[in-house]
């Protein structure tokens, strides 16, 4: 990076949730996450089942079957992360959660932890959308697919 590309960044960066594959909302199998009726984001296909807060904020929410959260940035930005397709439905089971509603979280903090390998024998779709609730709130959200991420590398940038 060079002595200027920091004046660059203009928004908010999310990292990302989990290690794996960022892809486009519209890979996602399931309407409300690839018509972005909930909102625009990316999707991770995971790596690992290891969830890692995207930024510094405040845990909102924490569905108690461990499959979903909902996370408000210091921006302002409301995040759900959503591991797998129908997850719901597996009751807690292969997930545990490291992180309850009103805890205040850094960036890279560990929130969730899904057994990705349990998750897809038992038949689900492991990937993983991290959509912004409050899309309409910004001027842009971008997510920045097509690329291999580790846990906190750039995938989101949000302009206010």
């Amino acid at each position: 990076m060079g002595l200027f590309d920091v004046f660059k960044k203009k928004g908010i960066i999310l990292g990302a949730p989990l290690e794996g594959e960022c892809v486009s909302l519209k890979q996602v199998n399931d309407p409300t996450f690839s018509e972005e009726i909930l909102g625009k984001g990316i999707a991770i296909v995971p790596a690992d089942g290891k969830v890692y807060a995207p930024a510094n904020g405040e845990i909102s929410t924490v569905f108690p079957t461990g499959h979903a959260l909902g996370l408000t940035t210091e921006d302002g930005v409301e995040v759900l992360i959503h591991i797998g397709l129908d997850t719901v439905k597996l009751n807690g089971q292969h997930f545990t959660i490291r992180a309850n509603a009103g805890d205040k979280v850094r960036k890279g903090d560990l929130l969730i932890e899904a057994d990705i390998e349990q998750i897809k024998a038992d038949g689900y779709d492991v990937i993983t959308p991290m959509i912004i609730c409050n899309t309409t709130d910004f001027a842009s959200v971008e997510g920045k697919t097509g690329k291999t991420v580790k846990p906190g590398d750039d995938c989101l940038e949000i302009t206010k």
